[in-house]
């Protein structure tokens, strides 16, 4: 039951080329930047990721991206990355739009082992009717395009058959867990963390503060340690390296 690895590093070796991750994070807030950093030194390259947006230029995801490492991405958000929308309209990367709702779901539900499901949104748009570049061929044609998907009318009204997702690996951050894989997360950092967790077929959870099995509460548990089977504890140092995307203030 103990599922404490030794390092980072430890924990994304066997993580091979052509991969598919899961990986949590919003912008810049809950990104296991440690776990990425680790897979960035590893190697491993022509990844296909699922994550709500791909980091921003030097940070998260973007430290993979701007490596030429990622192959395909997954996402609901590309703003903030300008290396992100080069690669994407010069056709170096392959890239799947789908709403932000849509791709929480179809994380969750490929955890719970559901396979697909209905839902109103994206009803009347390309999402629906198919066309969205997923890649763009050099000279700028579409060379792949999103199929069109099935719909269904329930009670008179329209829905999409959308399929959901399943992956080989998954990196999380976590507030707090236990050498069990109990995982809580804090405030803005739950986001996308607990859905990319239960998707990945093996997950690993960095956390800030590691206690031992017991300490806590049921009730306190946001993520199950059925879902995680890797934890890395953060040091101190690196559990207060937090970034902000946008640093606004106010009179």
């Amino acid at each position: 039951m103990n599922k404490v690895s030794g390092s980072a590093a430890e924990a994304v070796a066997d993580i091979p080329d052509g991969a598919s991750l899961a990986v949590g994070g919003f912008g810049l807030s809950g990104v296991p930047e440690v776990l990425v950093g680790a897979l960035y030194e590893q190697g491993a390259t022509g990844l296909e990721v699922v994550s709500n947006n791909c980091g921003v230029d030097g940070r998260g995801l973007g430290v993979l991206l701007a490596a030429g490492r990622i192959a395909r991405v997954t996402g609901s958000y590309v703003g903030e990355n300008k290396e992100f929308a080069r690669q994407y309209l010069s056709g170096e990367l392959e890239v799947e739009l789908t709403p932000q709702g849509t791709l929480a779901e179809r994380l969750r539900a490929g955890g719970a082992g559901i396979p697909a499901f209905y839902t109103p949104a994206g009803v009347g748009t390309q999402v629906a009717e198919g066309g969205l570049p997923w890649r763009y061929a050099p000279d700028g044609s579409v060379a792949i395009a999103s199929p069109r998907k099935e719909t269904r009318n329930f009670s008179g009204r329209p829905y999409l058959l959308e399929r959901s997702i399943t992956t080989d690996f998954a990196l999380v951050r976590a507030w707090r867990g236990d050498s069990h894989g109990n995982l809580v997360f804090r405030r803005a950092a739950a986001n996308f963390n607990p859905l990319a967790a239960m998707a990945g077929h093996v997950t690993v959870a960095e956390v800030e503060e590691l206690v031992e099995p017991g300490e806590l509460a049921p009730d306190a548990i946001h993520l199950p340690g059925i879902y995680v089977q890797r934890i890395v504890e953060l040091t101190p140092e690196q559990a207060a390296d937090k970034h902000i995307e946008k640093r606004t203030v106010g009179a």
